[in-house]
Formats: C-alpha cells, structure tokens, sequence
C-alpha cells in the first residue's frame, strides 16, 4: 500500500552547485548534507540531491511539482535566479495553474497553484 510522496531526487553534475542554488530557491538550509547526499525538508516532504555518476537519463516523462502561492511569480523568481522556462504558466482548470523549469543542472522542476489542495 501507498502511503503517499515523500521523496523526490533530482541528480546534480556538482553537489557543491547544486546545494548551492536550491538553498537559494528554497531559502532554507539542508537537514542532511553529505558529500554523496543532500536533503531539504519542503513542508514535509524532502527534495534530495544526488551527485551524477555516469550521467544517468534524466526523467523526461516523471515531473515532480512543488506547490506555491502565486505560480506567475514564482515561476519569475526561479528564472532570475537561474532556471530556465521549460514551460509557460497555464491553467489547467478550476484555478489550478501550472509550470516547469530546467534547474541548471538539467532537471525539470515543477511548480503547482492548486487552491483546491490542502494537506
């Protein structure tokens, strides 16, 4: 069974860079921090980072969204500091707005509006 997310990794080309820029987006320190593993506490739910060994596919088809107040700005903030747009802010329904970005690293971030949702 189940019991719902709690991890989502993303792999880094440089942990130190990596580490780097998502403490800066996410403006809070790792929990962990180890040379082979970083990892974020995100209201309950962790991202971590992996060093890239071997330069594994990325997950093209697996996107990992991380919810926000007010997508449109986000989506803004994330691009100046260092993301590139994968995909523009749309609604998909019921006022629920969604984006993506590339971290710097390759990775597709994903960012969710979702008034609906309420943990």
């Amino acid at each position: 069974m189940l019991l719902g997310l709690r991890t989502v990794v993303y792999r880094v080309s440089d942990i130190r860079k990596g580490k780097e820029w998502y403490t800066r987006i996410l403006a809070l320190a790792p929990y962990f921090d180890e040379p082979f593993y970083v990892g974020y506490n995100i209201g309950g739910y962790e991202l971590g980072l992996q060093p890239d060994e071997g330069n594994p596919a990325k997950g093209e088809g697996v996107v990992a969204y991380w919810g926000v107040q007010n997508a449109e700005a986000e989506l803004q903030r994330l691009i100046e500091l260092g993301a590139t747009k994968h995909e523009d802010v749309q609604d998909v329904g019921d006022d629920i707005k969604v984006a993506t970005v590339k971290d710097p690293f390759g990775n597709t971030f994903g960012i969710i509006e979702n008034p609906n949702f309420k943990l």
